[in-house]
């Protein structure tokens, strides 16, 4: 892997996708969340000749980047990359001619923060001073986390960082970040942040084996760049464009992730009718009971612990994939 993809993210359980994945020359592929292009390189090279690798990204520095490293594969295969989130998939490739009548034989959801995220300043990482933006999307018109914090209610703030981080503790890194709002001093920058729900928590209570507002940064940025909803949109497209017999699948890296698409998949598989809060579109829009997908893990896949010593930000890695059945 050349050094400059290594920024970006070095590719989780690539092996594992492409095995699942199953790309073959002349086949359709998207990738959903192309980052620096490490899983798509991989696409690529074994759909040629004839394929047609589509990489969408909601972030410019990773579609530039894409661009750029993927342009080696287009002697025998067609790339086209596109700035979007996939919740707007569908509205993506409708309104992009060459991309319109697409049916697709594979998706790939490579899900989290990648390398090069974490090390630009956006306040993604606790371990340098930097602002507090924590946007996915560094062109986004919506609130940085240091905004959404000086505005909130403290009840609010207790519910976002309750709900997709931190339970147990929310409720008193809610009280110490209006605390010290109140005293003039609002939490601006990551080193902020941080040291203000390391004092929320009692040392005793400190987890081993990561920093203890890592949940607490994670709540804020699912909460801000809306990362359930999107998924659960994408997956829904996703799962709609695919021909009978192509294949998805779905790398994430923290539990509400995962949930979302194991619930996604069995509901889909008809494992389940509907499972609570989570109704896929196109589950609901199905006129009987037959399934959509078919299941090809059973329990998720996780990285071996070469990879986990060889890339510590694929610990928390699961891979889960399907198949579609019956007619589109």
């Amino acid at each position: 892997m050349d050094a400059d993809a290594r920024t970006y993210h070095e590719p989780v359980l690539l092996e594992e996708t492409i095995e699942l994945l199953a790309p073959q020359p002349q086949e359709v592929f998207l990738d959903a969340t192309v980052g620096g292009g490490g899983h798509s390189a991989r696409i690529a090279e074994a759909i040629r000749p004839g394929g047609t690798l589509l990489c969408m990204d909601r972030d410019d520095d990773a579609v530039r980047e894409a661009t750029r490293r993927l342009a080696r594969y287009s002697d025998g295969c067609r790339i086209i990359v596109i700035r979007s989130d996939f919740a707007n998939l569908e509205f993506a490739l409708d309104a992009n001619t060459e991309t319109r009548d697409f049916r697709l034989d594979g998706v790939l959801f490579d899900l989290g923060v990648s390398s090069h995220q974490l090390d630009a300043p956006r306040g993604f990482s606790f371990r340098r001073t930097e602002p507090l933006d924590l946007r996915m999307d560094s062109q986004s018109a919506g609130p940085t986390a240091a905004q959404f914090l000086a505005e909130a209610s403290k009840a609010e703030i207790e519910r976002v960082v309750k709900d997709y981080g931190e339970p147990r503790w929310a409720g008193k890194i809610a009280h110490r970040l209006v605390e010290r709002r109140e005293r003039g001093k609002p939490v601006v920058t990551t080193t902020d942040l941080a040291e203000t729900v390391e004092a929320s928590i009692p040392r005793a209570a400190w987890p081993q084996s990561i920093h203890p507002a890592t949940r607490t940064f994670q709540a804020l940025r699912i909460f801000l760049n809306d990362e359930i909803g999107q998924l659960s949109a994408g997956l829904d497209a996703a799962v709609s464009r695919l021909r009978p017999g192509g294949r998805i699948a779905i790398i994430s890296y923290q539990s509400l992730e995962d949930t979302v698409v194991k619930r996604a998949f069995n509901a889909l598989s008809g494992k389940v009718s509907s499972p609570p809060g989570y109704s896929p579109a196109v589950f609901a829009q199905r006129s009987g009971p037959q399934p959509i997908l078919r299941l090809l893990t059973r329990k998720p896949i996780v990285p071996n612990a070469r990879e986990n010593a060889d890339n510590p930000r694929a610990r928390s890695a699961k891979l889960r994939a399907a198949v579609r059945v019956g007619e589109a």
